[in-house]
């Protein structure tokens, strides 16, 4: 495992690779952080991605190198203005895609994301990119302005806590239309809320769920089965 620098029109940007086990030609799973930044979290899933599931794993970076957020503020501070510009957003995640492709060799890719990571994911899909399969956890579902009619090609897997106060069952229902007649499944979990599979989350609508972890997990195990059959 290891620090990749990379660069996207010029701009310095750091992933984290940790390449498959025993594998020297295993697929890609691509992970995209939630709203602080690429940090503990994204590289732990990338360890249980290459250690049990037997894939190479690349976490992204999509604001830049040591831009990290450490306070809500911060946090909003980075992730706003991409939400806001999902144009500039998505130049960043098919740049990062080619960066993780590159290092790892691999010719078969998935993504997953988390929270802001998961609409990300989401954005991948929309966009088209040169990925067969998304997952995302815990995710934001506001659709991207640019793409108002997306056609979906890639897998879609959707783990969900059904308490999240940012996604609520109406989003959750619009975001079931916009995919229509896409191959999307969607797992609701009636004890989560926002960030389960965060370790350590502890606040307001936002709470570490260590069976929902398990079990979104598990889904995704079986989903990146059939993606890279």
């Amino acid at each position: 495992m290891s620090a990749v620098d990379y660069q996207i029109d010029g701009q310095a940007y750091e992933g984290w690779y940790v390449p498959a086990a025993g594998k020297a030609d295993a697929p890609l799973v691509i992970i995209c952080h939630a709203w602080g930044g690429l940090g503990a979290n994204e590289k732990q899933k990338a360890e249980i991605i290459a250690k049990e599931f037997g894939y190479a794993a690349f976490a992204i970076d999509v604001y830049g190198k040591g831009k990290r957020g450490a306070t809500q503020a911060e946090n909003e501070g980075l992730m706003y203005p991409l939400v806001g510009n999902r144009a500039e957003l998505q130049k960043r995640l098919a740049g990062s895609i080619a960066a993780a492709k590159a290092r790892s060799g691999a010719t078969q890719a998935a993504a997953i994301g988390f929270c802001f990571g998961g609409l990300c994911v989401l954005d991948m899909a929309r966009a088209g990119m040169d990925i067969l399969g998304v997952g995302s956890f815990h995710g934001l579902f506001r659709p991207a302005e640019n793409i108002p009619a997306p056609k979906i090609k890639a897998k879609v897997l959707i783990e969900h806590g059904w308490n999240d106060p940012m996604a609520m069952p109406d989003d959750v229902l619009a975001i079931t239309k916009e995919f229509a007649g896409s191959d999307w499944q969607l797992h609701a979990h009636g004890l989560a809320t926002h960030a389960f599979t965060t370790v350590g989350a502890a606040g307001n609508g936002t709470q570490y769920h260590a069976d929902t972890d398990r079990r979104s997990f598990a889904y995704l195990k079986t989903f990146l089965a059939e993606v890279f059959a």
